[in-house]
């Protein structure tokens, strides 16, 4: 039976401190969870009932028991999470200064297990069978996950829904010749060999930027079409996020007020609501309202994995909103 949801790439272990407003040197508690961007989104898709599994590896380590007894715990079905003997499982330690400060720290050294996946080990019919297929812009930085993720998008060839999260994280992409970073004109090479054969790209200003050049997002919208997809996520931070189609139709929907607790798995949030938006034939303005409200729920507590919504509260968080809306204007 085809997963409805299948991921490839980061995983890891998030160690997130207890106290707020207070730097890692004088934190004196963490919590443990699951983390890595595209888990995260298969931890959030199984909330919402749907079957979904991630292709990663971790470390030879405790942690890397952790991260498979957690998906199992969450619903995630981990029989593709391999073991690579390179480096132990990744661990990620945060600063937490709401509403807008959230420094990552993390300790992925020299090669993290999860860029360690190789082409010839992936199952290509659960990766051409999925409903919905997602990639993240991580898994091109380096070889041989960059050949993995690519040979991974050529075979399905846009079969169902193929999401590309374009996930720019500068320290990840290191030179193999130089030694020295790539920098988004080199990356973008990747990121337009991806898009060729991917259905929907979601991305903020900055990860536009890097996937087309452009940052002004109606215009960062239609190169994203134009490079090759269907649907244009383009997400705008305090103003809200702007989809656009093939047919040049554009919805935006405007941001969700939240008290920010943690802000770093909202992205997370939203795409896992986003593949059940998709997934349930949602028109475009309607999924992409459930995803910006999932996301603004997660962005309100602690965690990020363990933080994900059902699809109860992410309905009650749109009313809530819908009525502070409807207040204000009376007002």
């Amino acid at each position: 039976m085809p997963f409805e949801v299948l991921t490839i790439g980061r995983v890891g272990v998030d160690v997130y401190p207890l106290q707020t407003g207070v730097g890692l040197a004088e934190v004196t508690s963490f919590g443990k969870y699951l983390g890595g961007s595209p888990t995260n989104v298969a931890v959030a898709a199984a909330r919402y009932g749907h079957s979904a599994a991630v292709i990663t590896k971790t470390g030879r380590d405790p942690f890397g028991d952790f991260v498979r007894t957690a998906l199992d715990g969450y619903g995630v079905d981990g029989r593709y999470v391999g073991v690579s003997d390179i480096a132990p499982t990744p661990v990620t330690f945060c600063e937490i200064f709401p509403p807008d400060d959230f420094p990552l720290y993390f300790y992925r050294l020299p090669k993290a297990p999860d860029l360690d996946i190789r082409p010839a080990e992936l199952d290509l019919d659960a990766v051409r069978e999925a409903a919905v297929f997602w990639v993240t812009g991580t898994g091109l930085s380096e070889e041989p996950s960059r050949s993995a993720t690519l040979a991974a998008l050529a075979h399905r060839a846009k079969a169902g829904i193929t999401v590309f999260d374009l996930d720019w994280r500068p320290m990840f992409w290191p030179s193999e010749v130089s030694g020295y970073r790539l920098g988004p004109a080199e990356a973008r090479t990747y990121y337009a060999e991806a898009l060729r054969n991917t259905t929907v790209a979601v991305g903020n200003l900055d990860e536009c930027e890097v996937a087309t050049g452009v940052r002004e997002p109606y215009a960062a919208a239609e190169a994203l079409l134009a490079a090759g997809v269907e649907l244009a996520v383009v997400k705008q931070g305090p103003k809200g996020v702007l989809a656009m189609d093939r047919s040049g139709a554009a919805v935006e929907v405007p941001p969700i007020p939240v008290d920010v607790v943690n802000g770093l798995g909202a992205g997370d949030a939203f795409g896992g609501a986003l593949c059940h938006g998709l997934l349930s034939g949602w028109d475009t303005e309607r999924a992409i309202a459930f995803a910006n409200a999932a996301g603004a729920i997660v962005a309100g507590r602690p965690a990020c994995s363990e933080a994900m919504p059902t699809e109860a509260e992410v309905e009650d968080k749109l009313r809530e909103a819908a009525l502070a809306t409807t207040i204000e204007r009376k007002a």
